[in-house]
């Protein structure tokens, strides 16, 4: 019989698994084909930029971003690849889990109006179903150091509980 612990830890690591699949498909998609980065991802970055991004990061947008639009936009790709071949081989997963939780941030940010201004509060979370669960997964899985349970970071040897 499995403990409560151990079922939790091997329910986290398949999760964590799971959840790589979507940042395979999507990094792959983005880096394997030239439409990304070479116009949709400008299209985004001009809606982000003109009328979802919060005040504050849209001269991030427009300043930093835009000019190096398919540079960023390969960029996008690479990191979701990164991210999900950390969570599904288990190797590095803290660190693939900070880049995650900034990169959805990221994403936050720069479409958060997207529901429009003045709207109900859950209007605003509701928008953000496809990046807010994501960032919580991130944090358990930081958090419980997924990567142990049936991972590659479990070769690290065993957490010292200080």
């Amino acid at each position: 019989m499995m403990t409560t612990s151990s079922a939790l830890s091997r329910t986290i690591a398949g999760v964590r698994m799971a959840t790589s699949v979507f940042f395979l498909l999507f990094g792959e998609y983005k880096v394997a084909g030239p439409g990304f980065a070479h116009g949709e991802f400008q299209s985004y970055l001009q809606g982000y930029i003109a009328h979802t991004a919060v005040g504050f990061y849209r001269p991030v947008l427009s300043g930093l971003v835009q000019p190096h639009a398919v540079f960023f936009g390969y960029a996008v790709g690479v990191v979701e690849l990164l991210i999900g071949i950390s969570l599904l081989i288990g190797l590095w997963v803290r660190p693939a889990c900070v880049l995650g939780i900034l990169f959805l941030l990221n994403l936050t940010l720069a479409a958060w109006w997207e529901p429009g201004h003045g709207v109900p509060l859950w209007r605003y979370f509701g928008a953000r179903l496809d990046t807010l669960p994501l960032l919580l997964l991130f944090i358990i899985f930081f958090a419980a150091d997924a990567g142990r349970v049936w991972g590659l970071d479990a070769r690290r040897g065993p957490v010292s509980r200080g």
